[in-house]
């Protein structure tokens, strides 16, 4: 469908919203389930972690820099000029299509046979991903009227946190396989001619897992293309909003950049990222190293449950911010920040913890404080400029907050780590030892280590430890950001009739 303007034509747009509402509603978890596909994809890496490292012999500054920067870089270059393009064009299209790129390159992440290899796919993954959510808040903003928004944003937002659950369970299942018992499933359901040449007792979980969750992306982009309207570009809004014109990336620039509003929240919202890519990034390796559990069991019996905790959070954050925005107009801008001050003392607390029970249910109360901020960074970001710069605005945001968190996040987990690590082991008077260290060893094969096993297998958990809880104190800035943010929303919200 072409794109179109509301225009003056829809008087009541800014009451009524697109559509009607079933149709609403089926358009916002239709982009929320997209959303969730996107954190599946993007997440899985992080479910697997322990057995990618133990594969390709990677110190945690190496899986550090594979899960971060590169992905970061891409997401961040791409995410503006998709916008732009988004902007002046079917968004609706712009989404499916890089549904499939994205959905592709996930694929091939489990037939990377070098780190390199993964490395390079991963940048593909992110490449397609930087696609989604700028058009998706977009068209959410022209669908929901303005009283609305902060709710639907957030539901859109537990894409985010529902997708880390999913990630959690088919990732954690999936990898769990071997690649024989996975061959035979192939042959028995008469596919095994497509694979006739595969040696699958070679073939890691992992792997399949990569495959598995990557391969329907194109058909549910499909579905997407066939099934949502693009809606007029601001319908929703009051009727002289001028929604017609799509404005050039500098305009734009111009219309969020003068806003103290905008660079408060998205210094806070990096930060956040910051800490949440960093811990996310290395909480099935945490699990695994520190209490001694498996992949799968990291995945279904914590990693999926946490995950919905955080998707709680996420919903009640942006359901909080909408009833009491009545009485407390910059509610959404200063909620997170209570959010993640009760995070920070739950978070190290739990990684501290003497049993998985009590550091399962410290994690879980942390969560849901963390994951209350998701929608606001939408909401305070789509509220304070046009319907024209809509797109290019969250664009610019998740480029700051992409190279802040997810360029540095796990990058800085994993370096404290090793320095944590290489301090445990020198204090344990086996520092000569640190050099050789191999990780994967830690397990059936620690007697293979001598005497030193033990010591060096607990170095290496509690380096990861005192990280994530040394990078956990971030949220305090993060908070402290939000609360400035706070002060100036409803001064810079957009607001055309001077109301």
């Amino acid at each position: 469908m072409s794109d179109t303007t509301a225009g003056n034509s829809v008087p009541n747009g800014q009451v009524t919203g697109f559509g009607t509402k079933g149709y609403r509603s089926y358009v916002l978890i239709a982009l929320m389930l997209i959303y969730t596909l996107n954190f599946i994809d993007r997440t899985l890496i992080s479910v697997v972690a322990q057995p990618i490292i133990n594969t390709f012999s990677l110190n945690d500054t190496q899986w550090g820099l594979l899960s971060g920067p590169p992905f970061a870089l891409f997401y961040a270059l791409m995410g503006i000029p998709i916008a732009m393009w988004a902007d002046r064009s079917n968004r609706v299209m712009v989404i499916a299509l890089c549904v499939i790129v994205w959905s592709i390159m996930t694929a091939l992440c489990g037939m990377a046979t070098a780190f390199v290899w993964l490395l390079l796919f991963r940048v593909g993954v992110a490449i397609g991903e930087a696609g989604c959510t700028p058009p998706a808040n977009s068209i959410i903003t022209d669908y929901y009227p303005p009283k609305s928004r902060a709710n639907a944003i957030g539901i859109y937002s537990m894409g985010v946190t529902l997708g880390g659950v999913l990630a959690q369970l088919f990732g954690g299942s999936i990898a769990s396989i071997q690649g024989a018992d996975f061959g035979a499933w192939i042959d028995s359901i008469g596919l095994g001619f497509l694979f006739s040449h595969m040696d699958w007792t070679t073939v890691e979980g992992w792997r399949i897992a990569f495959v598995v969750i990557g391969a329907p992306g194109a058909i549910i982009a499909i579905i997407l293309w066939l099934t949502i309207k693009e809606p007029p570009r601001g319908y929703s809004d009051p009727p002289d909003a001028d929604p017609t014109r799509k404005a050039p990336f500098f305009e734009a620039f111009q219309e969020f950049g003068v806003k103290p509003t905008f660079w408060w929240l998205a210094i806070g919202a990096a930060l956040v990222a910051f800490v949440g890519y960093g811990l996310i990034s290395f909480q099935a390796p945490f699990l695994q190293r520190v209490h001694g559990i498996g992949v799968r069991e990291a995945a279904i019996m914590y990693g999926a449950p946490l995950a919905a905790f955080a998707a709680f959070g996420t919903f009640m954050g942006g359901l909080l911010s909408e009833k009491l925005s009545g009485r407390f107009p910059a509610v959404v801008a200063w909620l997170p920040a209570v959010g993640l001050l009760i995070a920070v003392p739950a978070y190290i607390a739990a990684f501290f913890s003497p049993t998985l029970l009590m550091a399962f249910i410290l994690w879980a109360i942390a969560a849901v404080g963390h994951y209350a901020y998701l929608g606001a960074q939408y909401s305070v970001g789509t509220g304070i400029v046009s319907p024209r710069s809509r797109a290019t605005t969250i664009a610019v945001l998740l480029l700051i907050i992409s190279l802040i968190g997810n360029g540095i996040g796990p990058l800085f987990v994993g370096a404290m780590s090793d320095f944590f690590m290489a301090r445990e082991i020198g204090l344990s008077g086996y520092g000569d030892l640190a050099a050789a260290f191999d990780p994967k060893m830690c397990g059936a094969q620690i007697l293979e280590l001598g005497e030193a096993g033990p010591a060096l297998c607990a170095a290496y958990g509690n380096g990861l430890r005192q990280s994530m809880a040394a990078t956990v104190l971030v949220f305090i800035l993060a908070a402290g950001c939000y609360y400035m943010a706070s002060r100036t929303y409803v001064r810079d919200r957009y607001n055309p009739d001077g109301l």
